[in-house]
């Protein structure tokens, strides 16, 4: 049933001659390349609190979705039946197996976590979030490359997460040590997680040319990724909260250039710098392990001092100036 799903839709972008492909790529690309900058946007400039809501539903559902991934390693829909021909390049794009969907998963994460956060104060824009949202898990059935559970299973991964991250977040309000717990038991569990992906077995089916169908080390990837994400997550929070304690200096007209010069380095660091260094260097596993911890690090530590130094002197020059 799932797969004729899919051949329907597939019928149906062949028969408007691929008019709606490229909208639904650029939502899908939209919510894994971009939408992920927004919780340090919003952690450096709008509101910390929620910044960190943001960061730790986004690091949490990353490992989630990459254990089960790896777990159930479920083939993707043009493995399991060779009619099913994804549109443009989302084949090439689509990394992973199959279940449940990561770019749903990311899009929940993202555009739910900005609706529930702006429902009360600016509800079209929690409105426009929840209908992306909704565009973004439907693009990944249209375009070929998820089936329907595939999406399903990744939007309920990102609501729980959401509901769950809130709760403990304003169960641990003002509880230092608390928090001091909860990372070292997420340390454990980012080891924990580790060792079950890299040794545990895979499928290692073959066809009729004697070619691997999905090899099991290119799949760890993101998962690894996940892990260093959510290891720089846990050690840039400690060290921010013990040490740095950032405060938004708001109101600072350096204030949004610094923001997009931090979301431009991430970016540039994620995309160009790392894939050709690190990851080149050290492999696919390790190299993106400490790509994605590097790059938390740099967002919660190196960020934060760097805009609450440059707005410190800006407003010791205003003072000059003004005396």
């Amino acid at each position: 049933m799932d797969i004729q799903y899919l051949l329907f839709l597939q019928n149906l972008r062949e028969a408007t001659g691929g008019f709606f492909d490229e909208f639904f790529n650029a939502l899908s690309k939209f919510a894994v390349d971009i939408m992920p900058f927004l919780p340090y946007v919003v952690f450096w400039c709008v509101n910390k609190k929620w910044g960190y809501r943001f960061l730790a539903t986004t690091w949490l559902g990353e490992i989630l979705n990459g254990v089960i991934k790896l777990t159930v390693c479920a083939y993707r829909p043009w493995i399991r039946s060779a009619e099913i021909n994804p549109a443009g390049d989302s084949k090439t794009a689509a990394t992973g197996y199959s279940f449940p969907s990561g770019h749903t998963l990311v899009g929940t994460i993202q555009y739910g976590t900005t609706a529930v956060w702006q429902w009360s104060k600016r509800k079209w824009l929690a409105i426009t979030c929840l209908v992306l949202l909704v565009l973004t898990a439907f693009s990944r059935n249209f375009l070929g490359v998820h089936t329907p559970q595939d999406v399903l299973v990744g939007l309920a991964e990102g609501i729980v997460l959401i509901v769950l991250v809130g709760i403990v977040q304003q169960a641990l309000e003002n509880k230092e040590k608390a928090k001091d717990i909860l990372t070292f038991v997420g340390v454990a569990v980012m080891i924990g997680v580790l060792i079950y992906i890299t040794v545990k077995p895979y499928p290692m089916d073959y066809d009729a040319e004697g070619k691997l169908l999905v090899d099991p080390q290119k799949m760890m990837n993101d998962c690894y990724k996940a892990c260093g994400g959510f290891l720089g997550f846990l050690i840039g929070s400690f060290v921010e909260r013990h040490f740095i304690h950032f405060e938004i200096p708001k109101g600072s007209s350096r204030l949004p250039v610094l923001a997009c010069v931090g979301f431009g380095l991430m970016f540039a660091w994620k995309e160009f710098f790392a894939p050709a260094t690190i990851v080149a260097g050290m492999g696919g596993h390790w190299g993106n392990f400490i790509a994605r911890c590097v790059m938390v690090l740099f967002a919660l530590i190196v960020w934060p001092i760097v805009i609450q130094k440059s707005c410190a002197n800006e407003n010791a020059s205003t003072e000059k100036v003004a005396a």
